[in-house]
């Protein structure tokens, strides 16, 4: 009998913990950053190209047909909506952007969904992978096992997860107090935004513990592209 109770105790103990837990996971994962976009400028920006959503994958896609794609994956914690505008000028360079949506908007559980991607678009045969800050190290995870299917790797305020074999640019802003900056020295082709931040690369607002940029969010954003841009062109 007392063995009974003594097993009944212990379940009830680890239903109460795992309840907790669940609790405490749901609240973390329910503060996250939103996306700040304004309507307007919404609007104009996408005159110029195309947006379809498909499931968890938002593609955004210049009005010519594009050969070349960027598969990009959310900071930790922030609305993935947030890059749209990044991702948007890039696709006006000619190149087709695939924003993935993470589950509990980190990307850490959603590292392989780039598997998916290749089949929504099979008449883009050249495919790069990144992300931002924990997106970006998860993007950099998932090329180290998939550089067959990939060109390169692009990094924002991120560095790369081990040595790749396929080129990789790490761009980060001078102001990034998020980073951790010995570690992104060990990253490879590296490319400082003088006056840029963690945050300014999406839009939504300030991030908690970053610096303070003496740069615009616009022109971090247009830097952003034009070094993505360059990279991927000397590929």
């Amino acid at each position: 009998m007392k063995k009974r109770k003594g097993i009944k105790h212990i379940l009830i103990i680890l239903l109460v913990f795992l309840l907790v837990s669940f609790g405490a996971f749901f609240v973390y994962t329910s503060d996250y950053y939103r996306a700040e976009i304004n309507e307007s400028d919404y609007q104009q920006a996408i005159e110029d190209i195309t947006i379809r959503t498909q499931g968890d994958y938002t593609i955004i896609s210049p009005k010519e047909d594009s050969e070349v794609g960027f598969i990009f994956y959310p900071g930790g914690k922030v609305d993935e909506t947030a890059y749209l505008p990044l991702l948007q000028s890039l696709a006006k360079e000619g190149i087709t952007c695939v924003l993935v949506k993470m589950p509990f908007h980190l990307a850490v559980f959603g590292v392989n969904k780039a598997d998916e991607v290749y089949k929504l678009l099979p008449e883009v045969n050249q495919w790069y992978i990144g992300g931002h800050s924990l997106g970006g190290a998860m993007a950099s995870s998932y090329a180290l096992k998939h550089e067959e299917a990939l060109s390169g790797v692009v990094l924002l305020g991120a560095y790369a997860s081990g040595e790749h074999k396929i080129p990789v640019i790490t761009i980060y802003g001078s102001k990034d107090e998020v980073v951790n900056k010995e570690k992104l020295l060990t990253s490879p082709n590296r490319k400082e935004i003088e006056g840029g931040n963690h945050a300014y690369y999406g839009n939504y607002g300030e991030q908690k513990g970053d610096g303070d940029a003496t740069i615009t969010r616009d022109e971090q954003q247009r830097i952003s592209v034009s070094l993505i841009k360059d990279f991927i062109s000397n590929q």
